[in-house]
Parts: C-alpha cells; sequence; structure tokens
C-alpha cells in the first residue's frame, strides 16, 4: 500500500473577500508540482462564498464536475436551461464534455454557502454535456458509506464519464469500517470534511486528505463523528 497525506492547513488558499476557497490540488494562482492531482482527481476546492454571490457565467470543457453541498444553498444555471438550487444530502454532477457554460451562486441573499468543487478527468473527451442532481436520504450514509457517483447510470448515485466511484458516510465515534475498492487498480482518496479517523496508521483531522493505492482495501477507525468522503478514481 501507497498513501500521501495532505494536511488541512497545508493546502493552498486564495481569499477574495466574497469566496474564500481552499484547494487540496493545483488551482488557479496555487501552483504545486507535487499536488497537481491524484490520479483522475483533479480539483478539490473547499468553497466559502458569501450571500449574495458566486461565479458568474463561465465555461468548462471535458471534465467531470461534481458539486456537493455542505451548509446552505448553491443556486445552478447552464446553457442548456438547466437552473435551480441544490442543498446539503443533494450532488450535482456536470459532464462539460464538448463545452458548457454555467454560473455557480449563492442561492441566499445573506447566509454563506460552503460547497466542495470537484473535477474529474474524463475516460472519454468531447461528450456530450450533460447536467444531473440527486437526492440523498441521510438515513443511508449512517455508520456505512453511501454510493454517490459511479460510472453507470443504472446504479446508486449519479454517474460521470470515468471508471470512478464516491461514497459518503457519517460516522459515530468508535466504528469501524473497511473500505473494499471497486477496482484493485483504483486509488482513494479520503477526504475528512469533519471528526477525527484513522485510516491504517494515519490520523486524520478536520479538512485533512489521505490518497490510497496499491491495495485492494484499507480499514478505517472512528476516533470522533465523522463526516467522510471516499473519492475512488483510476490512477493512470
Amino acid at each position: 500500500m501507497k498513501t500521501v497525506f495532505h494536511q488541512a492547513n497545508s493546502r493552498g488558499y486564495a481569499d477574495h473577500g466574497w469566496l474564500k476557497s481552499y484547494h487540496t490540488f493545483s488551482f488557479a494562482n496555487y501552483f504545486d508540482p507535487e499536488r497537481v492531482n491524484f490520479g483522475a482527481l483533479r480539483v478539490l476546492n473547499d468553497d466559502h462564498v458569501a450571500g449574495g454571490m458566486g461565479f458568474g457565467k463561465h465555461p468548462h470543457k471535458n471534465m467531470e464536475i461534481i458539486s456537493i453541498p455542505l451548509a446552505g444553498k448553491l443556486k445552478h444555471g447552464d446553457n442548456m436551461g438547466n437552473g435551480g438550487i441544490i442543498e446539503p444530502n443533494q450532488i450535482q454532477v456536470m459532464s462539460a464534455g464538448t463545452g458548457i457554460v454555467h454560473s455557480e451562486l449563492n442561492g441566499s441573499a445573506h447566509d454563506p454557502v460552503k460547497f466542495l468543487q470537484i473535477w474529474v478527468i474524463p475516460h472519454t473527451e468531447e461528450v456530450s454535456p450533460r447536467y444531473d442532481e440527486i437526492q440523498l436520504n441521510a438515513k443511508d450514509s449512517k455508520n456505512k458509506f453511501q454510493q454517490i457517483v459511479s460510472p453507470n447510470p443504472e446504479d446508486e448515485g449519479a454517474w460521470i464519464h470515468q471508471n470512478a466511484w464516491f461514497h459518503i458516510g457519517r460516522f459515530e465515534k468508535g466504528e469501524q469500517n473497511t473500505y473494499q475498492l471497486q477496482d484493485p487498480n483504483n486509488g482513494v482518496y479520503a477526504f475528512l470534511i469533519d471528526g477525527k479517523i484513522k485510516i491504517e496508521d494515519q490520523e486524520l483531522s478536520k479538512r485533512d486528505g489521505l490518497g490510497v493505492w496499491e491495495t485492494s482495501a484499507f480499514n478505517i477507525e472512528i476516533l470522533e463523528d465523522a463526516h467522510l468522503l471516499l473519492m475512488e478514481v483510476p490512477m493512470n
């Protein structure tokens, strides 16, 4: 098993006033040649957007984009006619493909919105752009992993153009779990949204990240109540 550990305070940081964003991997003005990506996982941004503000219309191409709201209201609009607001326990997925123009705004004039913005490099380029959102049942992630992304449109959760699986879980202190990789050639990037855990011999605290690869499974011990996101992606 190989691992790479990224402490929360080692991430890139940008403060634009209305936007405070932490970058696990190189993004915008933050560049670290050792932290460009983890396999097909290219971007993991922890964004906090002030009330009444947001990202205006901008383009994307040939990228799978997953947004996970953690607090507040995230308002979406795009040039395909999609629009609406998503909140915690909802997931938004876009396949940018040949090109998409969209906006991501705070759906509240006063309260901040906090969300994870994740980009995955697709296995196929120039696909038709698409938009999807799903509703999660919080009960399905209590002390177990709930699948929220997969490569299969018929499977649980949303789907993307990549051999990738995302799972999310909320665990109580004292719980133990083993994550079995869907594909042993993949790696898993674990991002601890909140709490304290141990993966094998590595302890993680809030907003720490750990990449694990060259293994078919790994053990997770919950040291404090925890909210955990696992992103399994191809390494090549």
